[in-house]
């Protein structure tokens, strides 16, 4: 069997398990705040700039409408956002943050850093890290860029 078709030399696998076993990894840290992964980086996006459009949520999350509207519907329910149509063209909706969902923000605050620790205990090399940030962000950049 050639190399290139091994699944241990696919890139694309690589990434599917890490990102499986990372969302795994989020579950102790956002099961008590109410929170599924999605959710939480719904939060995050809206703890970053509150009152988006959800045309400009869903575009900040990668995430289409068909899976964004269940998700702030729940988020709704839980009573962190409230979604409000424009009075001047009602088919835009913006997601504004409760004071419940603020106040979700503090209690959140560590799990970054609780989820690092989780993974690499100890000591973690911040240059280290920031580089490999960096890294995903411009695989992230041509991928997205490069959509057809």
């Amino acid at each position: 069997m050639s190399e290139h078709l091994k699944l241990k030399n696919q890139v694309c696998f690589k990434h599917y398990v890490i990102s499986k076993e990372i969302i795994r990894r989020y579950r102790p840290f956002l099961e008590p705040l109410g929170l599924t992964y999605t959710g939480y980086i719904t939060m995050l996006a809206l703890w970053e700039k509150d009152g988006m459009s959800v045309k400009e949520l869903s575009n900040a999350l990668y995430l289409d409408s068909g899976t964004l509207t269940p998700l702030l519907k729940k988020l709704e329910s839980k009573q962190f956002v409230k979604r409000v149509r424009d009075k001047k063209d009602e088919r835009v909706v913006f997601v504004y943050l409760t004071d419940e969902g603020k106040a979700l923000k503090k209690r959140a605050d560590n799990i970054p850093n609780d989820l690092v620790q989780s993974i690499f205990p100890g000591d973690i090399d911040e240059e280290a890290m920031s580089q490999h940030i960096k890294a995903l962000n411009e695989v992230m950049d041509v991928l997205v860029t490069n959509k057809k």
